[in-house]
């Protein structure tokens, strides 16, 4: 006899305490190893696949893509030990299991820890069709006890045709019946027929439409014929129409942040013009010395991230955070920079551990990696997380300037808008030189305007003149 275990979703780390189901890698009366796995969630922080540390048959999958589940809540059921059909239990969907090594389960359930062993292959196994003429019995459903509810199957003519038909899971079942939608008539677009809460919504939509027609029919029969002078509608239009996006994932983390940062923190901004010339021909020299096969280029972004370094070991205020339950500054000592990067999937900050210790060179690698990670969506949480100062490119825009909001719970953000020629006075002349526009958005609690004028300054100087920075390093 089988024995159908629960893998409920784990503890991901850094305080998370739900996550979107955003993809499933396995699907019912498939066969999956031990650790392999199963399913793609998307956290506050990033989008990570979970691994089953269970081996066996998969019996049942609780929650629809796109779903919210909470630290705890059923992912789904695997029943371990199954050699075959009949040793499979009524509560395992009908699914039966080839025997796995092992395969009673790795004991291990938080992202990223496994025991390494090779993904078995997975196997979709079917429960025979009974292929004798019976009339149409009463409706049967078939689940796994356990909450949320599965997605189940029932048996009885839908759409024309006799057969297992794909049933809606409950949270789907009681939309459609708050709105009297016939469940029976509609055709799933999900796998296998599977009806998705976006069929129910079409559907809905569907027949207040068709309402709408008919009450206006309705009325017009109604309302008596009476002659009158032609009119002219000025300035009419159609009604508006809107999209609901909810706010989860990352893109609900970034609005609490930055909503949570407007609310505590009073921020002041101020920015200054820096003539970038001789910087872009500093990173330009640096290049070329490195040859064709000399190693990386070095960035903008990174002597901006250098330059920012060494500006925060003058003036170390703004590399802080308020403790507000306790009214104090606490002043950090290392600084972890971090960078806005924009994805599909919103705005992340990840996170150059230890900027202080690193020349741009490191800064730079560092800076590729962790964006390609950003790009690819698979940034873990830790490396989205302890930033002391934030560094945000807007530039790549195309925009000049821009008045930053602070990532809370940091104290300042520099934002660096586009490098483009400009007319410029240059000893004494005008030329046309290479200007960009630097702002700094700072926490008014940890420091008054003539710190951050200093740090700002500091920068702008760094920035015309390199070698400024050649003193600290």
């Amino acid at each position: 006899m089988a024995q159908v275990l629960e893998f409920k979703l784990p503890d991901l780390g850094e305080g998370l305490t739900e996550a979107e189901i955003v993809r499933w890698l396995v699907e019912v009366g498939d066969v999956v190893a031990i650790d392999q796995p199963v399913v793609e969630v998307e956290t506050a922080k990033a989008m990570v696949e979970v691994p089953c540390p269970y081996g066996g048959v998969v019996t049942a999958r609780f929650g629809e893509e796109g779903s919210e589940f909470p630290v705890g809540a059923p992912l789904l059921t695997v029943a371990v030990g199954a050699t075959d059909a009949s040793s499979a239990s009524p509560g395992d969907d009908g699914a039966a299991a080839e025997e796995l090594s092992g395969g009673s389960g790795s004991g291990n359930v938080l992202v990223g820890y496994g025991t390494g062993a090779p993904a078995a292959r997975r196997r979709r196994i079917r429960p025979e069709r009974n292929t004798t003429s019976a009339a149409p019995a009463a409706p049967a459903v078939v689940s796994a006890p356990s909450r949320p509810a599965p997605v189940a199957v029932a048996v009885g003519e839908v759409n024309g045709r006799q057969g297992p038909v794909a049933v809606v899971s409950p949270l789907v079942r009681r939309l459609a019946r708050q709105h009297e939608i016939d469940l029976r008539g509609l055709t799933g677009s999900g796998p296998d027929g599977l009806i998705l809460r976006a069929d129910v919504d079409s559907a809905i939509r569907r027949a207040g439409e068709a309402g709408a027609v008919t009450e206006a029919a309705a009325r017009t029969a109604a309302e008596p014929v009476v002659a009158a002078a032609p009119t002219v509608q000025v300035g009419t239009a159609a009604p508006a129409t809107a999209e609901r996006i909810p706010l989860r994932g990352v893109r609900g983390a970034v609005a609490d942040k930055l909503s949570r940062s407007r609310t505590e923190i009073p921020d002041a901004t101020c920015w200054v013009d820096a003539d970038a010339t001789e910087l872009m021909a500093a990173r330009a020299a640096m290049n070329a010395a490195s040859g064709p096969s000399g190693g990386p280029k070095v960035s903008v972004l990174a002597l901006l991230a250098r330059i920012c370094t060494a500006a925060l070991a003058r003036y170390p205020e703004l590399n802080s955070t308020v403790d507000t339950a306790a009214r104090e500054i606490v002043r950090l000592h290392g600084v972890h920079l971090g960078f806005a990067a924009q994805t599909e999937r919103g705005l992340v900050v990840p996170v150059v551990r230890d900027a202080h210790t690193r020349n741009a060179e490191s800064i730079g690698a560092e800076i590729a990696r962790l964006t390609e990670l950003a790009r690819t969506g698979k940034l873990s949480p830790a490396q989205l997380t302890g930033g002391t100062f934030t560094l945000n490119n807007y530039g790549v825009f195309g925009v000049d300037g821009s008045t930053p909001i602070i990532n809370h719970p940091e104290a300042a953000m520099l934002g660096v808008g586009r490098i483009m020629p400009k007319p410029w006075v240059h000893n004494g002349e005008l030329a046309v030189r290479q200007v960009v526009q630097l702002s700094l958005t700072f926490d008014h609690r940890v420091c008054d305007g003539g710190t951050a004028g200093g740090f700002l300054r500091y920068v702008a100087d760094c920035v015309e003149q390199p070698a400024v920075l050649l003193r600290t390093l």
